[in-house]
């Protein structure tokens, strides 16, 4: 089961975020792990995201790496391992990539999520979320679970004269 993080565009406009509309549609999801794609194919991979600064730094790194291991007369192998490392630091880390630019564009994370697959993540959050969004405005929602009769909220329903099992006898204490 793979983790996801949730990310909000920045509100633009007048308004404050508090009563801007959401769109979710906008949303973006990112997953969290090792990104295959990222790792066999980095600047591609960076493009694809539009990660320019991510690509800039990544450029830059490589080629003074290159530039140092060249001047120091290193084999070519240890350069290609070097690349490989780099590449696969990049696969590790590629959510947080992701995560690093969103934020500097002012996207806001508003939830982590976990799913077998991307759909599945999604399905859970938006359940959740229309239902925190409908208990925000103070109506009930309609796609929420029913609550389930848990002894907790069977206790809660019930008059307190029955017997409490636990560590604090009566209710209140």
């Amino acid at each position: 089961m793979s983790s996801y993080t949730v990310h909000e565009p920045a509100q633009k406009g007048f308004l404050p975020a508090a009563s801007a509309p959401a769109q979710p549609e906008r949303f973006v999801f990112v997953r969290d792990g090792f990104s295959v794609f990222a790792f066999l194919l980095t600047p591609l991979w960076m493009l694809r995201y539009r990660l320019w600064l991510v690509l800039v730094i990544y450029l830059a790194v490589t080629t003074l790496l290159e530039m140092a291991m060249t001047a120091f007369g290193a084999p070519a192998a240890a350069a290609v391992l070097v690349g490989v490392l780099i590449s696969f630091l990049v696969g590790l880390e590629a959510g947080s990539l992701r995560r690093f630019t969103l934020a500097r564009q002012g996207w806001r994370q508003i939830g982590v999520v976990c799913g077998d697959g991307r759909e599945d993540a999604e399905q859970r959050f938006f359940s959740a979320w229309t239902g925190w969004a409908g208990a925000q405005r103070g109506t009930p929602p309609s796609t929420a679970p029913a609550a389930r009769d848990t002894p907790a909220s069977a206790a809660a329903h019930q008059p307190h004269t029955q017997t409490i099992i636990g560590l604090f006898p009566e209710p209140g204490t």
